[in-house]
Parts: C-alpha cells; structure tokens; sequence
C-alpha cells in the first residue's frame, strides 16, 4: 500500500470528504456507529450511550478491517460534509499543551466548537505533523492510536479522528475506554502481536471539565506535545479545514486508505502495573493479600484499577464506588482537588474500614489518597508523601513542583527529607519540562509533581500518570508487607510525618476582561504584571506578608 507524505497528507483528507445527506449517509465497514438517544431526559440518554458503547466494542474486533466496503447509516456521524457556513476559530481551541472545546450542545453560551468535521481536521493535521517530525517522507504509513475517556460525546468524536487518520492514509488502533497515560504508554510498549507501539497516540479528553466540554491530547514516545506544537497542528487543522469546505478535494483509490484494529490495550497496561508492585514485594504474586483498599473513578475512565490491578495483587475492594463510566458525572467532580470528591472519598474508606483509598480524576492522569483514619494525601500532602518514597531511593534530588506549594512543603523536603524544592511554574507540563531541563544541566530530579495531582517520574518516562503514583504508594505497602502482614496505610502516613501545612489557604482566581478601561489599550500580560507590582508593593508595606523566595511564577 502506497504511503503518503505530509505534503500530500492535506489532499488525502480531503478526498474521503463526498457530500453527505443526514439520510443514507456512506460510510465504511466497521465504522458506522449509530446511538440511538431518547431526549426525554438526560438520564435516559446516559443509559443509552453506556449500551451503545458495549455494542461498539462488538463491532470493532475484526482485526484490521479495511475501510473499502461502504455501508449505509441514518446517522450523521464522523466524516460529515464541511459547510463553508460553519467557521471554527482553531487557535481558540488551544489549551496550553491541549486541545479544549464544546463538544455537547445544550449548555446556553456555550456554542459548540469541536465539532466532528473539526475534529477529523484535526486528526488529520497530526499526522501530517508527525510525519514532519518521524522525517518519514512518505516512506511507510504511521500507526496512530485512540482512546477516550467516559465523557458523552466521546464515541462521535472517536469516529471523526478514525476519519481524519484513515482518509490521510494512515493506521488507527482503537482502545475505546482509556486512561491518558496508557495513551503515551502504547507508545512505547514493545508487543507487534497487537500492532505496538504507535507511532502517536491521542486521547479524547477535558480531564474534570463539566459534560458539556471535550478535548484531545497528543503523545510522542518523546512524551506529551507542547503548546508550539499544538498550535502547529491547529494551524495545519484550520488550513485543511478550509480547503473542504470549499470543496478543494482530490480523488483516491480505495487501497490507501488506513485500516483500523480495535486493543484491548488497558489490559496491558494494568499488567505492567501489577508486575510493578509484584517486583517489589520480592515476586509474591498477591503482596497486598488482606489489605482493604476502595477506589473512588468518579465515573471516569479510572474503574479499571480495581479489576485489573488490585484484585490480581490480593486486595479486597468492598466499598469502592463509581466504577461505571458515565460522562455526565452524576455523583461528584472526578477532580481530587474537589473537596466534594475528597468528601466521598473519605467517608468510602471510614465507612468500610478500609485501610487505603484512591481517588482518579476523569483520565486517570491524577490521584490522591485517603489513609484507613480519613486524613487525606492530596495537594502539598501527596507531594510530601511521593517525595519522601523518591528521596529514600535518590536520596538528595531535587523535587520540582508548581508555584502554589506551601512553605511547609518546602521546610519538609528540605530539612525532613535533605531534599531540594525547585518552585516553577503552574501547569503540569512546565513542571515536568522543568525536571528535564533540572537533569540536562546535571541538577538530578527524579520527581515532577503539581499541587492538582499530576506527578511524573524520570523513571516512568516523565509520564504524568495518576494510576502509577498510586502503584508507587502500593509498592511501599507491599515491601512493609513482606517483613509484616499487619501493617496498613500507617506506614505512609508515617512518611509524612512533620508536614507543617497552614491552617487556612485561600486559592482566588480573577477574570480579567480584556476590553476593561484599566487596561487602557495594553495586552493582558502588561496587565498582570501591573498587578504583581502593585501586589508587591502591599507586601513591602505589610510586616505580616513575606514573598515565597526562589519561586519562578508570581511572587
């Protein structure tokens, strides 16, 4: 099969793009996916898709079904015609290193804006820049794959990036149900048997944001993109995007569109986890045999870890809830940093007298605990938890976390553990770019954590993974279980012991309108520096404030 160049990537795309109707619409086998939703109530439409998802499992399983036979659907679904009336503003769809927008009509104000012929765009733009970057010149087709989270419109919008991959020419493993890290995972696992790794990898996610709300992140076996990256690809999108819809469009033969192959990849991931916490208790196949563990997954894509990873090592689950995926969240915020979340969590583990509980954001790209007493181990507290398990094995590293920390934080790392504390900036990718860079001028770090939850390791790739800082606490329980079978989640508390956190913190966030008078004409950065003068002027004045030292955002 004839592979295609990015130069010609654009093109491509664009054939695959026949006028449609809403009626007798054409697709490929395997890839017609119709929900069938009654509108009565939003219950009954949650029910609806969660049978549909099942139904979609059952017809992606041929391996490596070819996109040549054409089926009829009534359904409008990914690969829809472009209108040229339909404008989408790509750039706005930036999100520092992801992509985030409206997927979910319904929510007044909010109009969507990833849509699924944007979507494909989209898609279709990441191959192109992939090729660019694999310097592939159109020697071989890329293998690209795609998971979701739970969220609502996460199967529509599968579809649209199957489209935009496959049109171009290119590959698409399916893994359906998926945590972000397993993303960048497949990536880098070696197993051709089921068609890895990926060349790249996207997941269809908005982490914690409301239903309504989806978005996509890319992956490299280099790690997570960048925002020159992301608006790269966005600005290919809009181009692409533009063409279809004014019809610019270029035959192709059948035999080079991409094919697709349905993973069950979460499954090999949760192994590689498993064997982890097995490697540390010395080989003993079930390391975590009577301890009482409840997992909380929000209604995100996190209930796989009470299955395929705590049964398998011993543990008893009782109590763990929220397990079903149901993307309009109906119990709490999959967000450990919600202090509703953390309520559930809590009273999950003192009602079952467990002895550990876990809680996943929405992707499972963030966690936090609970110990068998209700003190939670999230935040600053979490922090202080991994460092502690980091530092006993490299011992003096340099821990990097965002700005927002507490001095307590610092005080502990530093005089507790010997540690260094390198305050950066917020947003989980400058903290781990950070701790690479740390490494790069000789200044080891083997830790990059932020205050919301997300913490990568230089020894898991630098992989912000939400499920594997919980293997970590896992690995510890299960060494200590080794010398002694009665010990719980006192031997992690322990390890935090003398954290001095302050009693009340405040977190204010402005919005700064940017045609606000006070502006007077400048940008918003002009502006938000002239508020951190004048925030540093109040502090001179006050003998009761004091500016954190060493920190690299704010003051």
């Amino acid at each position: 099969m004839a592979a295609l160049s990015a130069k010609t990537i654009k093109n491509a795309f664009l054939a695959q793009h026949h006028p449609r109707t809403r009626h007798g619409t054409r697709y490929h086998s395997g890839f017609c996916f119709c929900i069938t939703r009654s509108m009565h109530s939003f219950q009954e439409c949650r029910l609806s898709v969660a049978d549909s998802s099942a139904k979609w499992l059952n017809t992606t399983t041929t391996p490596w079904t070819s996109f040549n036979k054409a089926v009829s659907c009534n359904a409008a679904q990914g690969g829809s015609d472009v209108s040229s009336s339909e404008k989408v503003d790509f750039l706005n769809l930036q999100n520092g290193s992801d992509i985030r927008g409206v997927a979910v009509a319904g929510v007044e104000g909010e109009p969507v804006n990833l849509t699924e012929p944007a979507t494909e765009a989209i898609a279709a733009a990441f191959a192109a820049w992939l090729l660019n970057k694999k310097e592939a010149d159109g020697l071989r087709r890329l293998r690209i794959s795609v998971g979701h989270d739970s969220r609502i419109s996460a199967h529509k919008l599968q579809n649209a990036v199957t489209h935009g991959i496959t049109a171009a020419g290119h590959d698409i493993l399916q893994f359906g149900l998926a945590s972000t890290p397993a993303m960048f995972n497949s990536t880098l696992t070696e197993d051709e048997r089921n068609h890895l790794p990926v060349d790249g990898a996207i997941m269809i996610t908005a982490s914690h944001l409301p239903y309504n709300r989806n978005g996509l992140k890319f992956f490299t076996s280099d790690g997570g993109l960048n925002k020159a990256d992301i608006k790269d690809i966005l600005e290919r999108a809009s181009e692409i995007y533009e063409e279809s819809a004014h019809g610019k469009q270029r035959e192709q033969e059948d035999a080079s569109r991409g094919v697709v192959n349905s993973v069950d990849y979460m499954s090999i991931y949760a192994s590689d986890l498993v064997q982890a916490v097995r490697k540390s208790a010395g080989g003993k196949e079930k390391p975590l045999e009577g301890l009482h563990i409840v997992v909380d997954a929000g209604n995100g894509a996190g209930g796989f870890f009470v299955d395929k990873v705590l049964k398998p090592l011993g543990a008893v689950t009782t109590g763990s809830q929220f397990l079903e995926p149901d993307g309009l969240f109906p119990n709490h915020i999959p967000n450990p940093e919600d202090k509703t979340a953390m309520n559930a969590i809590t009273e999950a583990v003192l009602d079952n007298k467990a002895d550990l509980g876990i809680i996943f954001d929405t992707d499972v790209d963030r966690s936090a605990a609970v110990d068998s007493s209700g003190h939670e181990l999230n935040r600053n507290g979490l922090i202080a938890l991994m460092a502690a398990i980091v530092l006993e094995e490299h011992p003096g590293t340099t821990v990097v976390t965002d700005s927002v920390t507490s001095d307590g934080l610092t005080v502990f790392i530093e005089n507790k553990l010997g540690g260094k504390h390198h305050r950066f900036k917020r947003g989980y990718k400058n903290v781990i770019d950070e701790a690479i860079r740390q490494n790069s001028i000789g200044e080891e770090s083997h830790l990059a954590m932020e205050t919301s939850g997300h913490g990568a390791l230089k020894e898991n790739h630098w992989l912000d993974d939400g499920a594997y800082l919980m293997v970590k606490l896992l690995n510890k329980l299960a060494a200590a279980r080794t010398l002694d079978s009665s010990i719980g989640s006192k031997v992690l508390t322990d390890l935090v012991e003398g954290l001095v956190e302050a009693a009340v913190t405040v977190e204010i966030r402005l919005k700064i309108d940017q045609n606000h008078a006070d502006l007077k004409g400048g940008s918003f950065r002009d502006y938000g520096e002239a508020v951190l003068r004048h925030l540093e002027n109040a502090i001179d004045k006050d003998p009761n404030l004091h500016k954190a030292p060493k920190n690299y955002e704010g003051v």
